[in-house]
């Protein structure tokens, strides 16, 4: 019997599916979650100069650049490009980024397939392209399934920080808050810079923690000194 001023919801398939997931996840993967601040004033200002004279579908996003930082970090850490079938781990050798998107009903993560071989120019076109199928329905089977590691960036939100469930079957997600002017302390003095808090979310039956600092030491140094990523 229905109380009065509730109105039972009821679930679409993809939430039903969402659901599941995420259930089967925190339940039988042990999480653990590392964070670091990313000063993101050298990508900011490399970003604003090769969108110079550009407008709408021609810009480059923030996101382009975490894609490809984590595409060279991810080759360099390949324990983090895993995939567990049934109860065996299994390394990935092509880098397939899933990029979380919300949808009407819920939230999706279609891979950009194979990151490690696309520059910046070229990763920031298939985004717009992933995104725009993604809100059409229009997805290949492979995007669907073959994602390897997923980023989950609400830096178009007022969020500073989270933390994120990893996507099964993989091992790890990494979730990225807004870039922002904080005050952090530089050469000893307090200074405004533009800054970026990424959190890490890794299962332990694959991945150890030092491994996972490491990973996320090596995206910093690349986002900060981002000369090899354009």
């Amino acid at each position: 019997m229905e109380k009065p001023g509730r109105t039972p919801v009821t679930f679409t398939p993809m939430r039903a599916a969402i659901s599941r997931r995420m259930v089967e996840s925190k339940s039988k993967a042990p999480h653990f979650y590392v964070s670091t601040d990313i000063e993101m004033e050298a990508v900011t200002a490399a970003n604003n100069k090769l969108n110079e004279g550009k407008s709408g579908d021609d810009r480059v996003t923030i996101t382009a650049w975490l894609v490809r930082a984590l595409a060279q970090s991810l080759a360099a850490a390949p324990a983090l490009n895993a995939v567990w079938s049934g109860e065996t781990l299994e390394r990935v050798d092509q880098i397939n980024i899933g990029i979380a998107i919300a949808i009407p009903d819920g939230l999706i993560a279609p891979a950009l397939l194979d990151c490690a071989s696309k520059d910046l120019a070229t990763i920031s076109s298939e985004l717009r392209d992933l995104v725009t199928r993604t809100k059409a329905n229009k997805l290949k089977p492979a995007e669907f399934s073959d994602a390897t590691f997923t980023l989950s960036n609400l830096g178009g939100f007022p969020v500073t920080q989270f933390t994120a469930i990893v996507t099964p079957p993989q091992v790890a997600i990494l979730a990225t808050g807004r870039s922002e002017q904080r005050a952090v302390v530089r050469d000893g003095a307090v200074v405004a810079r533009q800054m970026l808090t990424a959190t890490l979310s890794a299962d332990h039956r694959a991945v150890d923690g030092a491994l996972v600092a490491t990973f996320l030491g090596d995206l910093k140094s690349r986002l900060e000194s981002p000369e090899g990523l354009a």
